[in-house]
């Protein structure tokens, strides 16, 4: 184990993360609200204190990650970067509860959504934009921020970017990782700044709008509103902020294929095909069994499409309490729960990507009990794929699963609320969507949990954020070991 290596990349994030917070810093100037400023300014000057130390003080002996080297920094990466992210809602007094604040600081860095706060109205306004910044910096990475800012940091990256990036593609577009983390990190400012502008043309004053981009753009869901965008009664502003979260959950490699002029071959993805496939269908299923509810096809479409939309890109957002709509759609928005957005995308769940290949493994099985003798080779985007590469789809289901029930009953030791609570407690934070059902629902929050249920839960936020496995390596004794 590099340990210097380690240190000193740990102490790059923890200035970045420093940088980030600026923008908050000067949002509570210009509102001037009493010990909002003061705590963000306290977090910046921690942070910077401890970070530059370890930048300038570890002078590792080589430069070049090995696997378990990066799987370790992203981990503990993101478990610093949620530690410190929380204090600046400690220190303001808002959220004087250490664990309650590290549960929102996750839950926003890992893009989930899910909320202990409950007088949205009253809180500061640089605290609340830092709450929904931290979407918009964990929606990319912070690694893959820290590699666009400092391409020179390491080398060998991509095993960083493997460990954070979300799906099971590595998303390296040029030939040099940096190069790639700044073609990203462009393409998603490019789309933040297009998705600002057309809310403030929808009527949304600049604060507002900042907020809810934000919590778009990362596929997150946190909003300064306890209705959320009901808040606003706008069809204008869901439409718009609708198109924006299936938007996000499109793999960003197609938009640059697509800048680039390949458009065509973009448009010709089978992921995503099977992305807005699953989508459109869902909608079209949901707003069927919803007619009944609503005055008329579009008023059904309206609220439908837009839920299935902040389910499926896992932002979170809410137009309606689907606590009470029936059952059957329920289970759709569980269903596409599960599934989330693209790999390559800010959205949580498993991956359409492994959907479908998980899809046609089983088929190819089912066809194998009659066929025994026949070759048959899984293609995805018209290439042939390695059994390696299924077999990982198939263990990363397993242990997604696994997680999922070991989660669900770890927080019902507390024995306050009832299966499908627990369940969709699990799976939200798991899949990093935010509002489950039961007394989780869109309109509740996470505030009924006790300590225990909430550090649990900002573990799985944390292994559906990062894929699961970095989360688990930590706990592997031979990570640790010297090489």
């Amino acid at each position: 184990m590099n340990k210097r290596l380690v240190l000193k990349i740990l102490g790059a994030t923890l200035l970045i993360e420093a940088a980030t917070m600026l923008p908050s810093y000067v949002v509570a100037l210009v509102y001037h609200d009493p010990g909002d400023g003061e705590a963000l300014l306290k977090t910046i000057l921690i942070m910077v204190f401890l970070g530059l130390p370890m930048w300038f003080l570890a002078k590792p002996r080589e430069s070049n990650l090995r696997a378990r080297e990066g799987f370790v920094i992203v981990a503990l990466a993101w478990l610093g970067l949620s530690g410190f992210g929380a204090l600046p809602f400690v220190f303001s007094g808002y959220l004087p509860n250490y664990i309650d604040a590290l549960f929102e600081a996750v839950s926003g860095f890992t893009t989930t959504g899910a909320t202990v706060v409950t007088n949205f109205e009253h809180y500061p306004h640089g605290v609340m934009f830092w709450r929904s910044f931290t979407h918009w910096i964990g929606g990319m990475g912070v690694l893959v921020l820290t590699l666009a800012l400092l391409p020179q940091m390491t080398g060998r990256t991509s095993h960083l970017v493997r460990a954070e990036s979300p799906g099971p593609s590595l998303s390296k577009i040029v030939p040099k990782m940096g190069d790639s983390a700044k073609i990203l990190y462009l393409i998603y400012a490019a789309l933040t700044a297009l998705q600002f502008a057309v809310l403030l043309l929808a009527g949304m004053n600049p604060y507002d709008a900042a907020i809810h981009t934000f919590g778009t753009a990362g596929t997150g869901g946190f909003s300064n509103y306890g209705a959320s965008i009901a808040a606003f009664h706008s069809p204008l502003i869901e439409w718009i902020i609708t198109f924006f979260m299936v938007l996000f959950g499109i793999n960003f490699a197609l938009f640059y294929r697509a800048i680039t002029g390949d458009w065509r071959d973009a448009l010709r993805s089978e992921e995503l095909h099977w992305y807005l496939g699953i989508y459109g269908t869902a909608t079209i299923f949901s707003t069927m069994l919803l007619l009944p509810r609503y005055h008329g096809f579009w008023e059904a479409l309206r609220y439908g499409s837009f839920q299935v939309a902040s389910v499926m890109s896992t932002t979170g957002y809410a137009t309606a309490d689907f606590n009470l709509w029936p059952v059957a759609v329920k289970m759709v928005l569980l269903l596409v729960m599960i599934v989330g957005g693209c790999a390559g995308s800010t959205a949580g769940g498993i991956k359409v990507v492994r959907t479908a290949l998980l899809f046609k493994l089983g088929r190819r099985e089912i066809r194998h009990t009659f066929q025994p003798r026949k070759v048959q080779v899984v293609r995805f985007e018209g290439k042939g794929v390695e059994e390696g590469m299924l077999s990982q789809v198939a263990m990363f289901f397993c242990v997604y699963v696994l997680m999922l029930l070991l989660g669900a009953f770890a927080i019902s030791l507390e024995g306050r609320f009832d299966v499908e609570t627990n369940l969709t407690a699990a799976l939200t934070c798991l899949s990093n969507v935010g509002p489950g059902l039961g007394a989780v629902g869109p309109v509740e929050n996470f505030a009924g949990y006790g300590p225990f249920a909430k550090l649990v839960l900002s573990l799985l936020m944390l292994a559906g954020r990062l894929e699961l496995f970095p989360i688990l390596a930590l706990f592997h004794p031979a990570i640790w070991r010297k090489s």
